[in-house]
């Protein structure tokens, strides 16, 4: 088992950034392909980004290419989303999502992912 919590989440204006972090525990982090997702109410549940177990590899969901980056910190058993240019239709639910898997892989589908996090809610005002 893995636990995943996400923190970084709130309020900030059009244009603005924030920094998301996803920390892990419970098994060897390192280990995991790590996905962020959002989900708006009303909406289902879309992939932003992901990343493999190394960093080497890295997927981004086309309306967050150029402004969102993904990465890790496998010493410190975090994943992190840096969001800039933030727009109005990024406010949603974020969740980080781990699976144990070796190699290049990642997925954009939810239901690859074993473990999810609670969410962090981003909120981008006009």
């Amino acid at each position: 088992q893995v636990q995943l919590v996400e923190s970084g989440g709130g309020l900030v204006q059009a244009g603005g950034s924030l920094r998301l972090s996803c920390a892990a525990s419970g098994r060897t982090f390192s280990s995991y392909a790590m996905g962020w997702f959002r989900q708006a109410p009303g909406k289902e549940r879309e992939f932003v980004a992901a990343i493999n177990w190394s960093g080497g590899s890295t997927n981004y969901a086309d309306s967050v290419k150029g402004r969102f980056t993904i990465s890790r910190d496998n010493t410190k058993n975090t994943v992190y989303l840096q969001m800039n240019s933030l727009k109005p239709e990024d406010t949603a639910v974020y969740f980080c999502a781990a699976r144990d898997i070796f190699g290049t892989f990642t997925s954009q589908d939810t239901s690859w992912y074993d473990y999810w996090g609670q969410g962090t809610q981003v909120t981008v005002s006009s």
